[in-house]
């Protein structure tokens, strides 16, 4: 990967470019939401230096492929830092943004994460320990979606006996902390606690222990394809537990690798591709036509990322700057209202608080359904554009 482009520049002193970071996994299981994610930036970044740019200068992304590598993730955010980049927006695999976006902490250089979900992302650097906290998020944080499928599994559908079936990355061990706390507010524990690495494919005897434990639905914490494992397993016993679990079953991948047994799985979701308003018609319109797609592959993960960029810009108007404490101070302080595609965002940010989505009535519950996700209710969004 490399710099995106730039638009010509007419003139022999043309402004230096304001350099946005990006990363995450453009390749591999985890590509469908790194890729949506980073063409959902490109989108902002286009409609940015259509409209003149920021500050009178060109936004240029400087885009890297950490390939869900927490490793990989960290030398690069080594590189942005060290390429004195103004700040960096990205990161989808939460092992990845705990390796890594200390080194945006320790330059003073904001870091905003679209879809990475754990919800101690933004917890890392708190005072007293720190001084200040560099890390923002534009996503749904795991303690939100925990309480969601719990709250869909135990109050709207009445199970009482949940299996819990998590992947072993950071992901999923802190998902499952996560959905374990949620059950025990409402006086539960889960009958079984099973896990699985990525890249199995049968899946089979952790569902017969779930199964044999009394469980009467599933709640999963994964990626996409060890997901469908899941789902094709649970076929294949021929068991009908519902799937109810995090954001990541509305990947492509889990879609189309788990087909007819995928039907009727429920997850929390900040963005459901439906044109339910003119600003998000023209969002999914734009993408489409952008990436020569006929779907996108993560609605969620193109918004959030389209989000966190025009929250970024606007921040950094506000600075009138591109030096970190200012444009932090500014995203702590936002006075103009974004628009976006997930809400309409009026002082998302404080100091004490840097999660732009912190709230249960913004996010809603999809459902595959005819190999693609849909509400599975009626509801909208409130403080939708």
């Amino acid at each position: 990967m490399g710099l995106a482009p730039l638009p010509a520049l007419a003139g022999p002193q043309a402004p230096q470019p304001i350099r946005i970071g990006v990363y995450g996994p453009f390749t591999g299981g985890s590509s469908p939401m790194g890729i949506s994610m980073r063409d959902g930036i490109r989108l902002a970044a286009g409609e940015i230096n259509g409209a003149g740019g920021l500050l009178g200068r060109p936004v240029q992304l400087v885009e890297r492929d950490d390939e869900a590598a927490n490793q990989r993730g960290s030398r690069i955010a080594q590189e942005l830092v060290q390429t004195k980049v103004a700040a960096a927006v990205g990161i989808v695999n939460t092992g990845v943004a705990l390796a890594s976006q200390h080194y945006f902490q320790e330059a003073r250089i904001p870091v905003v994460t679209a879809v990475a979900t754990g919800s101690i992302i933004t917890k890392q650097f708190l005072p007293p320990h720190y001084s200040e906290n560099y890390v923002f998020r534009v996503s749904n944080s795991d303690a939100i979606q925990a309480a969601m499928i719990v709250e869909e599994a135990v109050e709207r559908r009445h199970f009482k006996r949940l299996a819990i079936i998590h992947d072993t990355t950071n992901y999923g061990q802190l998902g499952r902390e996560d959905l374990e706390k949620a059950l025990a507010a409402k006086g539960l524990k889960a009958v079984a606690v099973e896990r699985f690495n990525l890249g199995e494919v049968d899946l089979t005897r952790q569902l017969q222990r779930a199964r044999d434990a009394g469980a009467e639905a599933i709640l999963t914490y994964g990626i996409g394809p060890e997901l469908a494992a899941l789902a094709n397993g649970r076929a294949k016993l021929h068991w009908e537990a519902p799937l109810i679990g995090s954001w990541t079953l509305s990947m492509s991948s889990f879609i189309d690798n788990a087909g007819p047994n995928g039907e009727g799985a429920r997850m929390p979701l900040t963005f459901i591709d439906e044109g339910t308003s003119l600003k998000r018609r023209q969002f999914i319109d734009a993408y489409l036509k952008a990436t020569g797609s006929t779907r996108i592959p993560v609605p969620s993960a193109a918004a959030q990322g389209y989000d966190a960029l025009l929250l970024l810009a606007a921040a950094i108007r506000q600075a009138g700057s591109t030096d970190g404490p200012r444009i932090k101070a500014a995203l702590e302080s936002l006075k103009e209202k974004v628009e976006g595609v997930v809400q309409i965002y009026d002082r998302p940010f404080s100091p004490g608080d840097h999660e732009a989505i912190d709230r249960l009535d913004v996010p809603v519950m999809g459902e595959v359904r005819g190999g693609r996700v849909i509400h599975a209710y009626s509801t909208r969004l409130r403080h939708a554009p």
